[in-house]
């Protein structure tokens, strides 16, 4: 078990919960994920990426969205309530290096969320800060008010650039605007390596605006998990042409290897 020290809602049915786990706050990395189970009895298990640790306190923070029965159920539980279950953390972390611009200047990092993917980005751009790397966050919504972690990312980042669909917020734009303006750069202003994580078709086209300016790019197919230990094979993908398992063989991929029409079908 596992008790819920705070709850917060971010925007419409998106929670954010800390839970009190020192053993997982002290040993996981940037990019890691947790297996929750609200209770004993009916409730999936629900894969979620670690999207925070504090391991002063020994606690951890899990961000999701209620959309089905079990993370609706994990939803009407409050502070002071116990998760029957929580494992991990799990996952290949985050490759994250220091990169290197002309003399010596600090590399550039472009780090693209889509939705609720700010929340698995958030410990990848904490990362690339302490590594020492300049970070760049590009954060895309339907609307303003499905924009999550926008404050977090601007106490930690170097920049970032808000795009909404409907123009409420920030540009009016797609995150791949920004994201090809960033990688037409040159010099120390070139991004050394992009991340995308959000929905399937938002990573796919980051990877297709990346690929023709040779940026290694990094994308998270966490969205497709389920069971979280390589045991069901739901969240079969294929990269470079090898069959791989995004929950024990990621969740992060070279996202110009993926085979993402297969991947979205």
């Amino acid at each position: 078990m596992a008790r819920i020290l705070s709850k917060e809602q971010l925007s419409a049915d998106v929670y954010r919960m800390r839970l009190d786990a020192p053993d997982i706050a002290r040993s996981r990395r940037a990019g890691q994920f947790v297996i929750v189970m609200a209770d004993d009895r009916y409730a999936e298990r629900i894969p979620l990426t670690i999207a925070d640790a504090d391991e002063a306190s020994g606690s951890i923070s899990i961000i999701f969205q209620a959309v089905g029965g079990s993370t609706r159920e994990l939803a009407s539980l409050g502070e002071g309530d116990e998760v029957a279950h929580l494992l991990g953390p799990l996952g290949t972390p985050t490759h994250v290096e220091r990169f290197a611009g002309p003399e010596g200047t600090p590399g550039r990092v472009v780090c693209v969320g889509g939705g609720i993917g700010a929340a698995p980005l958030y410990p990848i751009v904490q990362a690339h800060k302490a590594a020492g790397n300049r970070v760049t966050v590009i954060l895309g919504a339907r609307n303003a008010g499905l924009l999550i972690l926008e404050d977090a990312m601007r106490a930690v980042a170097d920049e970032v650039i808000v795009c909404t669909d409907d123009g409420s917020a920030g540009r009016k734009d797609l995150v791949t605007a920004p994201l090809r303006e960033l990688c037409s750069a040159t010099g120390a202003e070139r991004p050394a390596e992009a991340i995308a994580i959000g929905p399937p078709v938002m990573m796919k086209f980051c990877a297709e605006t990346t690929r023709s300016f040779g940026i290694h790019t990094v994308a998270s197919l966490n969205t497709i998990m389920v069971d979280g230990t390589g045991m069901c094979g739901g969240c079969r993908v294929t990269v470079g042409g090898k069959t791989k398992f995004v929950c024990v063989d990621g969740p992060e991929f070279d996202a110009h290897l993926v085979d993402w029409n297969s991947m979205i079908q």
